[in-house]
C-alpha cells in the first residue's frame, strides 16, 4: 500500500485542496513525502453529514456484524507489516520494538472491544415487571443504552496507532454503535492514512454504511473547533495537552446544543515511596523509577512526574542511586520539533525556581529533537508554595520532594490536582501510612498502584485510564478498558412499549442471550 498523501471521507479517498502538509522526521529534523492535502470545510461538512447519516443504519446492525467489523480492522492492520512500522518509527523516532508493541496493543483493544460488544452487557438491558395490581400501580419499565450519534476522535501525539486513528476512542466508539470522524495528528500523516485506509477496506467487506468512519488532515486549530461545533457531532474524544482539551470543551459547551468532550490531558503521577520499602530496597526502587521516568523519552500520560519522600538517610540514598543511574541513560529523540522546544523551554523554567535543586541529567544531548532527562529535588514547603511545580512536564523529567513527617505528606497529597496515577511503595510496617494515604488518593486519581510503576496501561475490563481534572475534562470515565464505551452511550426508558415494538435487547424470551437486570436480579442468558 502506497502512501498517497490522501484522506477518507465515507466510503472515499480523496485528495484535500486547502493547501499540503508534510509530515517529519523528528531524528533527522527533516520533512517526509509526500505532500498531503488538507480538508476544506466542504470536505469536514461531508465528512459530519455522512457520519450523521450512518448513525441509524450502523446502530441498527446486529451485535455480530459490529464485532466483526472490529475484528477485521484489528486484521487489516496487521495485513499492513513492516510498512507500518516503518513509516510510525520515520514520524515519530519511535523505536522498532515500542511500535510493534504499540501496534499489539492497537489491535488487542479492537479485539476486546468486539467480545464486549458480543456479550451485550454494555447495553444495560434493565427489565421492570408491570405491577398493575399495586398501588398505585406501576407500568411495564425497560430500560437498554444506546449511541450517543457520530464522535470526533483527535489523534494524539504520543501513541500514533494506540490512541490515534484507530486507537481506543475510535474502537470504543464504533463499539458503542458510533460513526466516528477522525482529526489525523500532523505528526503522523503517513501513518494515518495507512490505519484509515486499513479501517476502510475493513468497513467496505463488512457491508458498514457510508459514513461509518472518515479521516480528516488539517492545520492549525481552526479544523479542530470546525469539527467539534459541528451539530452532527455528539461527543469527542481527545488525548493531549491540557490548552487544546479545555479548548475544545470550551467550545463544546458554548454550542447551540453542548456535547460532552473527554478529554486525557495532564498528569504528573506521583509516587509515594514509604520508609520501609526505602529501607527494604531502595537502590532497586532508584534503578525502576528511572527505567519508567526514560522510557519513550518521558512521553507517556503516566510517567512518574513527582516523588514523594520522608527526608533523612534512606531517601538521600535512593535519590544518589537515582542520579547515578540516570546519568547513565541516553539522550532520545522526542516525538516532534514542538515538544522538544516545550521541553526545553519548561526545563529552563524548573532551574530557575528558587529553593529547586537539580540532582541530575541524563547523557549529552544527541542528534536531532533529542532531550536529556532531568532529576531534580525540593521540599514539601517550596513545592506548596510554588503552583509551576504541579505542572506537567511532557519528557523525561521528575521532581523529588523531601517532606519532614508523614503529615507533610499527606499536605501534599491534598494539595495535588487530579492526576491519571498515584504509586504506593509499601511493606506491611508502612501499611498504616498507607492506610491514611489511600482515602486522599481515591479523590486525586483514576489509578492507584503498590509496588510499581504507572507507565504501561493494560487494555482490560478492570483498567481506568482518567481521573479528577486535569487529568481528564470527566473523572467519571476511562479512555482505556472495556468501560471506555460508556462514553458513547445513553439511557434509554420503553414505558409500556407494545412488545412487537421493543429493541431485541428488552424483549421477552432475551433472544439476544445477554446477562439482563430483570426485577432487581441478574439473569443469565
Amino acid at each position: 500500500m502506497n502512501i498517497s498523501g490522501e484522506m477518507i471521507i465515507g466510503h472515499q479517498i480523496l485528495r484535500g485542496s486547502a493547501g499540503v502538509a508534510r509530515a517529519y522526521n523528528p531524528a533527522s529534523k527533516q520533512d517526509l513525502e509526500p505532500d498531503f492535502g488538507l480538508a476544506t470545510p466542504a470536505d469536514l461538512a461531508r465528512a459530519c453529514e455522512l457520519a450523521d447519516a450512518a448513525v441509524e443504519p450502523y446502530r441498527a446492525l446486529p451485535l455480530e456484524f459490529r464485532a466483526r467489523f472490529l475484528e477485521t480492522i484489528a486484521q487489516r492492520i496487521l495485513d499492513l507489516g513492516p510498512l507500518l512500522i516503518e513509516r510510525a518509527g520515520q514520524e515519530s523516532g519511535l523505536p522498532a520494538a515500542r511500535l510493534e508493541g504499540e501496534r499489539g496493543r492497537t489491535v488487542n483493544q479492537l479485539r476486546l472491544f468486539a467480545k464486549v460488544v458480543r456479550d451485550g452487557h454494555f447495553l444495560g438491558a434493565t427489565l421492570d415487571s408491570a405491577l398493575p395490581e399495586r398501588t398505585p400501580p406501576r407500568s411495564d419499565l425497560r430500560m437498554r443504552k444506546i449511541p450517543l450519534g457520530a464522535v470526533a476522535v483527535f489523534g494524539a501525539s504520543n501513541f500514533p496507532l494506540a490512541f490515534s486513528v484507530a486507537g481506543g476512542d475510535t474502537a470504543s466508539a464504533l463499539a458503542a454503535g458510533c460513526p466516528v470522524v477522525v482529526k489525523a495528528h500532523n505528526a503522523h500523516l503517513g501513518t494515518s492514512e495507512l490505519v484509515g485506509k486499513a479501517v476502510l477496506q475493513a468497513a467496505l467487506e463488512c457491508g458498514m454504511p457510508e459514513g461509518v468512519f472518515s479521516l480528516l488532515i488539517g492545520e492549525g486549530n481552526q479544523i479542530g473547533g470546525d469539527l467539534v461545533s459541528h451539530p452532527a457531532i455528539r461527543a469527542v474524544g481527545f488525548t493531549g495537552s491540557r490548552g487544546g482539551g479545555l479548548a475544545l470543551a470550551q467550545i463544546a459547551a458554548k454550542r447551540k446544543e453542548p456535547i460532552p468532550v473527554y478529554a486525557e490531558m495532564s498528569s504528573i503521577n506521583p509516587v509515594y515511596l514509604l520508609p520501609g520499602a526505602l529501607e527494604a530496597g531502595g537502590a532497586k526502587l532508584a534503578g525502576a523509577f528511572v527505567d519508567s521516568l526514560t522510557m519513550g523519552v518521558g512521553q507517556f500520560c503516566t510517567n512518574p512526574g513527582l516523588v514523594i519522600g520522608l527526608a533523612g538517610p534512606q531517601l538521600d540514598a535512593f535519590r544518589d542511586a537515582a542520579a547515578a543511574a540516570l546519568q547513565l541513560k541516553p539522550a532520545g529523540t522526542m516525538l516532534t520539533a514542538g515538544i522538544h522546544q516545550a521541553y526545553d523551554n519548561a526545563i529552563g523554567k524548573r532551574t530557575g525556581v528558587s529553593g529547586v535543586q537539580l540532582v541530575a541529567n541524563g547523557s549529552q544531548e544527541g542528534p536531532g529533537c533529542a532531550a536529556r532527562a532531568a532529576l531534580y529535588q525540593c521540599d514539601a514547603a517550596t513545592f506548596l508554595a510554588n503552583p509551576a511545580l504541579e505542572e506537567e512536564i511532557f519528557g523525561p523529567v521528575s521532581l523529588l520532594i523531601a517532606c519532614r513527617n508523614e503529615d507533610e505528606i499527606l499536605a501534599v497529597t491534598r494539595h495535588l490536582e487530579g492526576q491519571l496515577t498515584a504509586t504506593v511503595h509499601a511493606v506491611e510496617t508502612d501499611h498504616a501510612l498507607a492506610g491514611a494515604l489511600l482515602p486522599l488518593l481515591e479523590r486525586k486519581v483514576g489509578r492507584i498502584l503498590f509496588n510499581g510503576f504507572p507507565t504501561g496501561v493494560e487494555v482490560s475490563y478492570a483498567m481506568v485510564h482518567g481521573g479528577p481534572f486535569p487529568a481528564t475534562s470527566d473523572a467519571r470515565s476511562t479512555s482505556v478498558g472495556a468501560t471506555a464505551i460508556e462514553r458513547f452511550l445513553r439511557p434509554v426508558c420503553y414505558q409500556d412499549v407494545p412488545a412487537g415494538l421493543l429493541p431485541e435487547a428488552l424483549k421477552d424470551g432475551n433472544p439476544l442471550g445477554i446477562v439482563r437486570l430483570v426485577d432487581g436480579e441478574v439473569k443469565l442468558a
